[in-house]
């Protein structure tokens, strides 16, 4: 018993638990496993064939910008993406139709669910006052506007179809300063 209090004790001292933080590297982002990118693809097709059977007009266009992320710097690259993940992740939990569709988005969910908990973490602990630039912004305020007065059906096709630049978004913000 003795031991075990004494070992337990040089244990706390030389690994203090309560101290560890959980890193948030970006890097791990630049370049993404290809079975990610594969389910993306797929699921991105399977929305395309069910869009083209229904209505879905948007009168905002979110994911086009005068700017580029480059032009950001990394923590507004990481405020932006996040942004887009969380759009992104919202419209992929709604409920759906068609079956297919619903295991289709289940793996890209989960994998933009984790990235979006990861750039959370990263701001928490690299950046936690940051304040966005006035160019992130007024497209965060385009955002929140779209949100409030586009359909859901507009915010799903947005989302869904502009996935990719989110991933690129994603790759130049885990690029850090090498991402020109």
């Amino acid at each position: 018993l003795l031991l075990a209090v004494v070992l337990g004790g040089g244990f706390g001292a030389a690994f203090p638990w309560d101290t560890l933080k959980k890193n948030f590297s970006l890097s791990k982002y630049q370049f993404l496993v290809p079975h990610e990118l594969k389910a993306v693809q797929k699921m991105k097709e399977q929305f395309e064939d069910i869009m083209l059977l229904s209505d879905r007009k948007c009168h905002t266009r979110l994911f086009h910008r005068k700017w580029r992320p480059a032009d950001l710097s990394v923590a507004d690259r990481v405020m932006l993406v996040e942004a887009e993940l969380e759009l992104t992740t919202a419209m992929l939990g709604l409920p759906t139709t068609p079956p297919a569709f619903a295991e289709a988005r289940q793996r890209p969910l989960a994998f933009l669910t984790q990235v979006r908990e990861d750039l959370r973490g990263w701001m928490a602990t690299e950046a936690p006052s940051h304040q966005p630039s006035g160019k992130l912004r007024h497209w965060l305020q385009k955002l929140q506007t779209a949100k409030e007065t586009e359909t859901i059906g507009c915010l799903e096709a947005s989302a869904i179809l502009h996935l990719f630049q989110v991933l690129n978004d994603l790759r130049c913000t885990a690029l850090q300063e090498q991402c020109t």
